[in-house]
């Protein structure tokens, strides 16, 4: 019987090594950059460390910060997937490297015409975190005045400078209960223009919030803790507060 079982499992594990390697041949030669390169089991390096370290920070990884792709950090990966409605390959291609906030080119992407500088103050900011910033205020803020989204970007950037929270763009969103659209998954739609200028012009150093570091919708919230913090200014159905 344990002879049979043995031999039934086979050609599960050879379909699943081979389901693996169609899902990283297709990253090579398709997707949003065909130049793009792609972290996947076996793969080595600073960039790879890099993942470690933000799925180390946010909750996701309890390994060495080696460098070295295997298992543990391919778990790792699987998680982080899985909670923010990516597809659950345990492989960092553009979209996956998108939501960690990396670069996985050798080099930063070009800055577009017209896209705005991050303030001085904020440190690392490159195109993958304007578009994060984006898709944060697109899921939180669909529907709100511009200058509420706007607001949502500021306090987002507030909080990387703050020092109880992470400092880095990615860091902040994706603290766990941080942000509502994380949870829910709404993170990962399509932001549209109007959502992506906000982040630029957050970027840029227009803060409507005047410093807030959390916003809550008072028709909706039910924590007592938030209801206490002191308020800045209510910006369309958002309150912002210190």
């Amino acid at each position: 019987m344990k002879q049979k079982r043995r031999l039934l499992l086979i050609p599960i594990l050879v379909l699943l090594i081979f389901c693996y390697i169609i899902t990283i041949q297709h990253y090579m030669k398709t997707g949003p950059s065909a130049e793009a390169a792609i972290l996947y089991w076996g793969s080595r390096g600073d960039k790879v460390a890099e993942v470690q370290r933000k799925l180390k920070q946010w909750g996701y990884y309890d390994g060495p910060i080696d460098g070295i792709f295997e298992q543990a950090t391919y778990n790792a990966v699987v998680y982080f997937q899985r909670k923010n409605g990516l597809v659950q390959d345990g492989v960092i291609g553009p979209q996956t490297a998108n939501a960690l906030g990396i670069q996985l080119t050798s080099s930063p992407p070009a800055v577009q015409s017209g896209q705005s500088r991050a303030p001085s103050n904020v440190q690392n900011i490159n195109s993958n975190d304007v578009y994060l910033l984006a898709r944060i205020i697109h899921g939180e803020a669909r529907g709100e005045p511009y200058v509420g989204k706007v607001a949502i970007g500021a306090v987002v950037l507030n909080r990387v400078k703050h020092p109880d929270f992470p400092n880095t763009i990615a860091g902040v969103i994706y603290q766990p209960l941080a942000f509502t659209a994380v949870a829910d998954g709404q993170i990962n739609l399509t932001p549209d223009e109007e959502s992506i200028r906000a982040a630029r012009d957050a970027l840029n150093g227009w803060d409507p919030t005047y410093g807030a570091i959390y916003y809550y919708n008072p028709a909706t919230a039910t924590s007592k803790w938030i209801w206490s913090r002191p308020v800045h200014i209510t910006i369309g159905r958002h309150v912002f507060a210190t």
